[in-house]
């Protein structure tokens, strides 16, 4: 049986229709929705008659407590293969399938954008482009990358091409993580080293871990307060990984160079956030993997996982491992 209503969620750029097929499904409606839907009340408002909502990736949160506020709700896809921003287990209680989608086939997007924040912090390039417009020319001196130390947190699938680029590119590269393997690391080309000695000495500290309780405030007050007063952050894994009121601080206060941001621990950013007006940064609205390459894949899956569950056979299912937590 054909699903009655779709909801496709945080279509910001407005292209979701574009990139699948979604008339095959037979639905007698799918919405898109090119505006955040807000708080749980403005999710449950909103989806209360859907009976599929497809979800980008963790940009709207389904605990338990929204999960139990949507009766029609009969699948809920999230885009990637993994979503802990959806309580798997209570959709699961409740009778809702959730089922992921393939991802890409590389981590290049989100290693390419690490890299534009890095120029763009280091190359001034916003404020050289508003000055250009405003007619003026050339009122920055733009920073070296060759010889200077480039610090990863974390030297995973992103983090070792992020890694390799730096090397490419002259710079003395080092890496940390809780779990790192230093032999894994020096076969990269990269000097393992303890956390502490990373954040004193780079010059441009990148982080690219997974979001978990273990992580959450990993780089704290303390921590920015050991980095070199020119030094660079760079986040394109997930918000909550920095402390942002800590990072404000610093940045407000000189106390390291500049930040370059694609992630925030609350998205969309809020219009009020201290971050919008903090000095010597580039923020870009979560853009890591936001290319055409991933959309294809990610729609095209979600309307295949929809035509599955429409036929009694669910397909890429998400167990409790690959939601958020239980409910305890």
């Amino acid at each position: 049986m054909a699903p009655r209503k779709i909801a496709v969620l945080d279509d910001y750029q407005q292209v979701a229709s574009t990139y699948a097929d979604w008339d095959a499904i037979g639905a007698e409606d799918v919405t898109f929705f090119g505006q955040h839907l807000g708080d749980a009340d403005g999710v449950v408002a909103a989806l209360e008659p859907y009976d599929v909502v497809v979800a980008m990736r963790e940009r709207t949160a389904f605990p338990a407590d929204v999960l139990e506020r949507l009766p029609h709700l009969g699948l809920l896809v999230t885009t990637g293969p993994a979503n802990v921003a959806i309580d798997v287990a209570a959709a699961r209680e409740r009778g809702v399938t959730v089922s992921g989608t393939g991802g890409v086939s590389s981590n290049a997007p989100t290693v390419e954008m690490t890299w534009a924040l890095i120029h763009a912090l280091t190359r001034h390039v916003p404020a050289e482009d508003r000055a250009v417009r405003a007619g003026r020319w050339q009122h920055t001196v733009g920073r070296d990358l060759a010889g200077r130390r480039l610090g990863v947190v974390g030297l995973g699938g992103i983090g070792a091409p992020v890694a390799a680029v730096g090397l490419a590119l002259g710079m003395d590269v080092v890496a940390w993580s809780e779990h790192l393997d230093p032999d894994d690391a020096r076969g990269h080309g990269v000097t393992p080293v303890s956390k502490d000695e990373l954040l004193t000495t780079s010059d441009v500290v990148t982080v690219h871990l997974k979001l978990s309780a273990r992580t959450t405030g990993l780089i704290g007050r303390d921590d920015l307060a050991r980095m070199k007063p020119t030094a660079l952050l760079v986040n394109t894994s997930r918000g909550p990984i920095v402390d942002e009121d800590a990072l404000v601080e610093a940045l407000h206060a000189g106390t390291i160079g500049g930040a370059g941001l694609d992630v925030f621990g609350t998205e969309p950013l809020p219009v009020d956030a201290p971050l919008r007006t903090a000095p010597n940064t580039v923020l870009t609205p979560h853009l890591g993997y936001v290319t055409e390459g991933t959309y294809e894949v990610f729609y095209r899956d979600a309307v295949e996982d929809i035509r599955a569950w429409a036929d009694g056979a669910p397909i890429r299912e998400l167990g409790p491992e690959d939601g958020g937590a239980p409910r305890s």
